[in-house]
């Protein structure tokens, strides 16, 4: 059996002894809980838990060999839930839409059938993945955990299931890796700044090339980019603008006014669907001044 991960840190520091010490070629098994498990009960009054570090880490470990300029090879074996809920949530300063809402809102999503149920009708499909997998940087000290890096970090990237294989950059002897972040769904883009965060396992084999790190993370993705768990038409809501954030905020805004106007839901559950559902996409960057972002929103998370 592979042995298990269970070390937990909140943050990315070089000078954190590994848990674990590994062959090039081995597996290793991470549990992996979620800042937001508060439980069925959570509310919003929970978020202040978080304590501005949103994320739990396993990890990390150290790969005999490994050294600054390797890549770090990451066969995505496995990520399978291991709660029967998640929480999505957004505040007032965070958040692509942060500034157009008053109040922060939670809501618990349960899951049925492969689906996590968002409202009366309403469901997204469960595609299990680990929000962060990273090696450690090499600049000294503690680092936050929540922005992408060189070397990995929250890359938030939902085509990081089982089956892709992730290449990072080797930045600090051992590369020790860690991972956590845990998310049962989520959109291109994240855009309240959540997914379903939740507890998951994860499944993962590391190998070595020497001499062979990427400038930045890159990925082999050996499965469609679209959700296949039902056939579905797409509504499609665009931003158009000089500014590429200000165009996926206005994308993003249209796909909420059509949802509560068409589906009856509130602006909050509409822009907790859109992080976990729609993705966010650029359709227009060569043609200046003007750039067009498109936000896609597959119509099968309704039942009707």
């Amino acid at each position: 059996m592979p042995p298990v991960v269970t070390a937990t840190h909140r943050v990315f520091d070089k000078d954190i002894p590994p848990a674990l010490r590994i062959e090039d070629g081995a597996t290793v098994v991470f549990e992996c809980p979620s800042a937001f498990d508060w439980g069925p009960e959570a509310t919003v009054a929970d978020l202040p838990r978080l304590g501005g570090l949103p994320h739990i880490m396993a990890g990390p470990i150290a790969i005999d060999g490994a050294e600054p300029g390797d890549a770090l090879v990451i066969d995505i074996l496995d990520v399978v839930l291991t709660s029967p809920q998640g929480v999505c949530a957004f505040g007032t300063t965070f958040g692509l839409l942060a500034t157009d809402f008053d109040a922060p809102y939670l809501k618990v999503i349960h899951y049925r059938d492969g689906r996590g149920l968002i409202a009366p009708g309403v469901s997204v499909p469960l595609e299990p993945f680990l929000g962060i997998m990273s090696v450690a940087p090499p600049e000294p000290g503690e680092h936050r955990t929540t922005p992408p890096r060189r070397v990995g970090g929250n890359m938030d990237c939902r085509h990081l299931r089982p089956g892709t294989q992730l290449v990072l950059p080797v930045a600090v002897p051992g590369a020790l890796f860690s991972c956590g972040d845990g998310h049962a769904a989520q959109g291109d883009g994240e855009v309240c700044g959540t997914g379903i965060e939740t507890n998951v396992r994860a499944t993962l084999t590391f190998s070595l090339i020497k001499g062979g790190a990427p400038p930045t993370p890159q990925a082999t993705v050996r499965r469609p980019l679209e959700r296949t768990d039902r056939p579905s038409s797409h509504l499609l809501t665009t931003g158009l603008g000089e500014d590429l954030y200000a165009c996926a905020q206005d994308a993003v805004r249209h796909m909420i006014a059509r949802l509560v106007a068409d589906h009856g839901l509130s602006r909050e559950d509409a822009y907790i669907l859109c992080s976990l559902a729609a993705d966010l996409r650029i359709s227009e960057i060569v043609n200046r001044p003007t750039w067009m972002v498109s936000a896609y929103l597959p119509l099968s998370v309704f039942e009707n």
